[in-house]
């Protein structure tokens, strides 16, 4: 691990300290502004929740206060019954996005992580919207890190929950792909350096429980691994 002198975004320069990826903790590469999710982006996880797949991209948001980072513990509410892990690939904004164009799109992106949408199955379908089930502390592990050379189009997705494979699906797979989600998103609001954007889960999503350990792994950029404790 070599760590970099200020901001991520521009230019790089280390200070020339070093250490053992062993030896460190990581934390969430980011801290986002917002982060901007979207729903039913993948046709078979739509299915499975009793929906179609939208002609254009829903959305909504989470709090910042909701991301956390590989390692850290998923911490579940006294008030919800059904919490369920939603693995996903988060794109990380590099630079100022307002109303861009899709044939642009990824050029607005500083890199990709994994990440996992917590939800509060309950607490999702009893309010009719997302923001309390999704917006817990904890809800939002993203990491371990920010790989900043890779292509969304056709990636392996991979959720496992104690090492049983639950998810296991391509990044082609999204209805609506990267580079639509940051046009449509920034025709409403305007993306910052650092804010997130989690692009869907695929089919398979379901139930985690105090002791659960939930892996998402994304081919070409790693595996964030999150332990589930009753908070």
């Amino acid at each position: 691990m070599a760590a970099i002198d200020g901001h991520p975004f521009g230019a790089l320069t280390f200070t020339g300290d070093r250490w053992a990826l062993d030896d460190v903790r990581l934390l969430s590469p980011i801290l986002p502004s917002k982060v901007v999710a979207m729903a039913q982006n993948y046709a078979a996880h739509a299915e499975e929740m009793g929906s179609e797949a939208p002609p254009k991209p829903i959305i909504f948001l989470k709090p910042s206060t909701s991301v956390i980072g590989d390692g850290d513990s998923i911490r579940l509410p006294p008030s919800s019954n059904r919490v369920d892990y939603e693995g996903e690939l988060a794109a990380v904004i590099g630079r100022p996005a307002k109303d861009v164009n899709a044939e642009d799109a990824l050029s607005y992106v500083f890199g990709y992580c994994a990440a996992n949408d917590v939800t509060a199955r309950d607490q999702q379908a009893a309010d009719v919207q997302f923001t309390r089930g999704k917006g817990y502390d904890s809800f939002c592990p993203i990491g371990p890190w920010i790989e900043t050379v890779f292509d969304p189009a056709d990636a392996r997705l991979t959720t496992r929950v104690n090492a049983e494979i639950k998810q296991d699906a391509s990044t082609s797979l999204m209805v609506h792909n990267v580079a639509t989600q940051i046009a449509f998103i920034s025709a409403v609001m305007t993306l910052l350096p650092g804010d997130v954007i989690l692009t869907g889960t695929p089919a398979g999503v379901g139930p985690i429980v105090d002791g659960d350990v939930v892996s998402v792994e994304i081919e070409g950029i790693g595996t964030l691994t999150n332990r589930v404790t009753a908070r």
